[in-house]
Formats: structure tokens, sequence, C-alpha cells
């Protein structure tokens, strides 16, 4: 699966399991196995849990209103009460168990309710932040929120090798044509 952590949050990575929300979306996240993959390839737990198709209709219900909620801090509208009880409900659960090992590693276990916990208070604790703001992508068909603590607050897109990348490329063609 190609999925992209360069959000800054685990939980605006999480919400970037769907690609160009607005013009052909596309869904990462589309069977239990899928969610399985995310929850190792995030970082939040080492090795993939069980999942079944309720722990996924959770997941994008998580995915979904993370991302609501997060629009609705940067537009600065209220929370509904909806979205703010799936986050709360999904948080309640003990986050993935961190356990030190001899050689200095850390491994993460847990179930699929823990990795989503973890998404979940990431979540809370992103909207509770003002010291970094979090933006929407420059690139046209990008709709990747990103937390930027760029030194200015400049930042426009949410990864320098794929969508300012492809910016300034095109800019560059445009100028030289």
């Amino acid at each position: 699966m190609n999925f992209a952590f360069v959000s800054g949050s685990v939980a605006l990575d999480f919400v970037g399991t769907v690609q160009a929300r607005r013009d052909a979306p596309l869904d990462l996240l589309t069977t239990s196995a899928d969610l399985s993959a995310w929850c190792v390839a995030s970082g939040v737990l080492d090795a993939p849990p069980t999942t079944t198709h309720a722990d996924l209709e959770t997941a994008v219900s998580l995915r979904e209103a993370v991302y609501r909620l997060t629009l609705a801090s940067t537009g600065g509208s209220p929370y509904t009460p909806e979205d703010c009880a799936v986050v709360n409900l999904a948080a309640a659960p003990n986050p993935a168990r961190a356990e030190l090992l001899p050689d200095g590693a850390v491994k993460r276990c847990g179930e699929v309710a823990a990795a989503l916990s973890a998404v979940a208070r990431d979540a809370v604790e992103l909207l509770l932040q003002s010291a970094h703001p979090v933006k929407e992508c420059s690139a046209p068909r990008c709709t990747r929120l990103y937390v930027d603590r760029s030194h200015r607050g400049s930042r426009r897109w949410c990864d320098m090798t794929r969508c300012g990348n492809r910016a300034k490329a095109a800019v560059y063609r445009a100028r030289h044509a």
C-alpha cells in the first residue's frame, strides 16, 4: 500500500488515507487488511493487528470525524457533537503498550482499538495546540492536511518531494516555455 507519512501528525496521516478528496477520491483503507497494514506502516503498532469489517467501519468513521473537526478548527467553526463523540469514543481505550527491550528498542503492542486510540488522542492534542497551524497542501489536486512547523509558518506543500517538487517544476516549465 502507498501510505504517506508527511503530515507531522499520526491523526493527519490517518486522514491522508483518502487522497484527492475534492475531485477523484482514492481511499487507501478499503479492507480490514489495509487498516492492519496502516497500523504497522504508521509505527503505531509493530505487528499487524487482527481486524474485522466492523473495525474498518469504526476506523473510517474516526478518520472522517477527524477530517471534519480539523477543517472546522482551521476555519474557526464549531465542532459537531457527533464528531466529538466519535473521537472521544475512539480515544477511550488504552493506546498501544510500549515495551522497552534490552537492546534499547521499543516494541509497540496492541489491538486495532489501541491503534485507533492513538490516532484519536493525537487528534485531540492537535486540535488543542495553537503553536503550529494545520494547513491544506497548496497543490491543486492534493487535499492532504499537515502541521506547518516551518520557522516562518510559510510551508505550502505537504511534502516537498512530491507536491512541492511538482509545483516548482510546473512553474519552471511555464517560465521556460
